[in-house]
């Protein structure tokens, strides 16, 4: 059976997934074990290996099994061809590479660098919680050159990938 991507709305993945198994439908929401930075401890939590999707698997994606998924609550659409709206299927070797990845309880990490031009705050360092725009940044070092205005002058700060995050 073929499987689907399914576009949820922000931070409704569990929701859906439940909703989904409640009308009989095969659902896979795959998640990655990863270190929580809370203000007293760090935690494990799992979280969505792609936030704000999931995958369902359908035998036949006919008018009435369409209209039962998009009916799901937090549902907001099912990843498909902008021309005609018709749904693209996901090759099995896909979601079984998926699978892979996270039975190999392998540690996973997602990276958003902020691009040149973007505003991005520092977490790490003297300077962190202060907030600027990258003016610069070598995505193969990790290094982005940060400006901030400070008393209404620009400092340029050099900062490595795991100091910065895009804001």
């Amino acid at each position: 059976m073929p499987w689907y991507a399914i576009h949820t709305r922000s931070r409704h993945e569990d929701r859906v997934h439940t909703g989904l198994l409640q009308k009989s439908i095969s659902t896979f929401l795959p998640k990655i074990e990863t270190r929580s930075k809370r203000k007293d401890r760090r935690k494990k939590i799992l979280l969505p290996m792609f936030p704000g999707y999931l995958f369902v698997e359908v035998s036949v994606l006919d008018g009435a099994s369409k209209l039962d998924i998009l009916k799901t609550f937090g549902v907001v659409r099912i990843l498909g061809k902008f021309v005609g709206r018709e749904p693209i299927p996901i090759p099995d070797a896909k979601i079984e590479a998926i699978k892979k990845i996270i039975q190999s309880k392998v540690e996973v990490q997602h990276f958003q660098y902020p691009g040149v031009g973007e505003p991005a705050q520092i977490v790490d360092g003297p300077f962190a919680g202060i907030e600027g725009v990258v003016l610069r940044s070598d995505l193969e070092k990790e290094l982005f050159v940060i400006g901030i205005e400070l008393l209404q002058r620009a400092v340029a700060i050099k900062l490595e990938g795991f100091q910065i995050r895009k804001i």
